[in-house]
């Protein structure tokens, strides 16, 4: 199992956040909003794209901001390997565009975090299986 995150992992196109925030579907898995949408031309070999925000308004300061980044992007890289699973034997070649949005108010320590990534992960690969199968 390869615990890696990859450049090509990493969600940077505009027109696909854009598209994320008016068509994408989500849900919270506290202290964390999972936000996707299926892409139409992949943009890499990986299932999933992702990428993550930290309000500046709940944490002015860019420490707190980047310490929280770091947490969140170790704890998707610790456990993606769930949801990529479930991607390749339910949905194969198909590509998502996923945007983490922390939504708590303090800053949370590590565990509490990969908690919620957990417990998110694999809600959203539960929520895709149903979202195909009703197509």
């Amino acid at each position: 199992m390869n615990f890696t995150f990859r450049k090509e992992e990493r969600l940077k196109s505009r027109k696909t956040i854009g598209k994320l925030f008016k068509e994408g579907h989500s849900f919270i898995s506290y202290p964390i909003r999972f936000v996707w949408v299926k892409m139409e031309t992949p943009l890499s070999d990986f299932p999933i794209q992702m990428s993550l925000t930290v309000p500046k308004r709940a944490f002015s300061k860019a420490v707190d901001r980047n310490r929280l980044r770091r947490r969140i992007r170790e704890a998707y890289r610790l456990n993606k390997h769930s949801l990529y699973e479930v991607l390749e034997k339910e949905v194969p070649n198909e590509q998502r565009g996923l945007m983490l949005i922390y939504v708590a108010k303090e800053t949370m320590d590590f565990h509490e975090i990969e908690k919620g990534m957990k417990k998110g992960l694999y809600k959203m690969g539960r929520k895709i299986k149903t979202l195909d199968d009703g197509r």
